[in-house]
């Protein structure tokens, strides 16, 4: 969890906006720290968490979580969080001849374009889980986290399945649940002849949709030491764009954290 972060977006464990959803995306970086932040920030707070690791395996997830001072494990184990790992399990549903199990998860991965209904009843039934903690404390409002949405188009499923499975997310888990959603897409470069169907395409869409936006790019004048990129933040409140408010940082992940620097604060970029 970055202190520095919790700052700029104005939240902390035990005081946070309910309801909200947080786009990350990045284009020439990796957004991934954001991802590990929002984990471990959620479950400090005592939320249910329900977790789509797409594309690395829970024991990666776990070492940075470690780092970070939190213990997926335990949370795992005592029901907090719900682990779904893409990795791991896509070889049995690709390889399995039973195709009568149409609403599991990974359902997609056979069939890309019937949609997402199986990945969607999964996120239902986790989110809705109340489940109690140690000494019969219940968790707080649930949250989904997807790492990384984009990486369904690889696999046949199109910008359309995909935004309509993030509306049904977002109006079961923010809308009706009073919970969060922490959704990281990655973007190909902004001359990609991607205008149809493409990661582009479904960042603008899914823009359309979050409360707060989170996009890491490299640093327009190249490589840097001492700054490893900025972060544009996007903020959306009631009846405004996405557009309307908007800041940017320059930041530096650290092995245990990230610093941040409002623009043109730090010695390092001019």
């Amino acid at each position: 969890m970055f202190p520095e972060l919790n700052s700029i977006l104005n939240s902390t464990p035990d005081s946070f906006k309910s309801s909200d959803f947080i786009l990350v995306s990045d284009r020439r970086a990796d957004a991934s720290f954001l991802i590990h932040h929002h984990l471990s920030f959620y479950l400090r707070a005592g939320c249910k968490v329900c977790f789509l690791g797409l594309v690395q395996s829970f024991s990666h997830y776990s070492a940075v979580g470690q780092r970070l001072g939190v213990s997926l494990a335990q949370a795992r184990e005592k029901g907090q969080l719900v682990f779904l790992e893409g990795l791991k399990n896509s070889i049995g549903v690709i390889l399995q001849e039973d195709t009568s199990q149409e609403t599991q998860p990974l359902s997609y991965l056979r069939t890309p374009g019937a949609g997402l209904e199986g990945l969607f009843r999964f996120v239902e039934s986790s989110v809705r889980q109340s489940g109690d903690g140690d000494a019969g404390e219940s968790w707080g409002p649930p949250v989904l986290l997807i790492d990384d949405l984009s990486v369904l188009l690889s696999l046949g499923v199109s910008v359309g399945a995909i935004l309509d499975f993030t509306l049904y997310c977002k109006a079961t888990v923010c809308s009706e649940l009073q919970g969060n959603m922490v959704i990281l897409v990655r973007c190909e470069e902004e001359d990609a002849d991607d205008d149809e169907e493409g990661s582009n395409l479904l960042q603008r869409g899914l823009v359309h949709q979050c409360n707060l936006a989170l996009h890491v790019e490299g640093l327009p004048t190249g490589y840097c030491r001492d700054i490893h990129g900025q972060m544009e933040v996007w903020w959306r409140q009631e009846g405004e764009t996405i557009c309307n408010r908007r800041k940017i940082f320059h930041f530096k992940v650290h092995d245990k954290g990230a610093s941040f620097f409002a623009r043109g604060t730090s010695s390092a970029v001019l």
